[in-house]
């Protein structure tokens, strides 16, 4: 393997790798419905209901890992998304530990995306 494409394969490895951490991470967020004191089935619903931003992330990686173009997009897009329809309501820690991640990933995304066009990525 040749040093342009193991670097190349680094970018593309780091995004999923990051994205799945990010999943995870997301997931952390729902723990507290177990400490609101509702019943077996409440708990479940709500538990279903906080892990539903980790599973439009869970379906962005499926995606983004068979097309880094469209991955790139959505993962950006929806670090905008949260930004606009949460500025003003939270300090910068929030928007560094949730968009920003979200943009980041969505460009190395579009840099794997880049380099598969140009057959640097094999």
């Amino acid at each position: 393997m040749k040093r342009n494409d193991q670097n190349n394969s680094i970018i593309l490895w780091t995004a999923r790798i990051m994205s799945i951490l990010f999943a995870f991470f997301i997931s952390v967020f729902a723990i507290d419905v177990f400490s609101e004191g509702h019943g077996f089935w409440k708990t479940i619903l709500g538990l279903i209901m906080h892990l539903i931003p980790t599973f439009i992330i869970i379906l962005f990686i499926i995606i983004s890992w068979q097309n880094e173009l469209i991955g790139g997009i959505l993962f950006t897009i929806l670090g905008i998304v949260y930004i606009v329809f949460t500025w003003g309501k939270s300090d910068w820690r929030t928007y560094a530990l949730i968009p920003l991640p979200l943009i980041v990933l969505g460009i190395l995304f579009f840099i794997a995306w880049y380099q598969k066009k140009h057959q640097l990525v094999r």
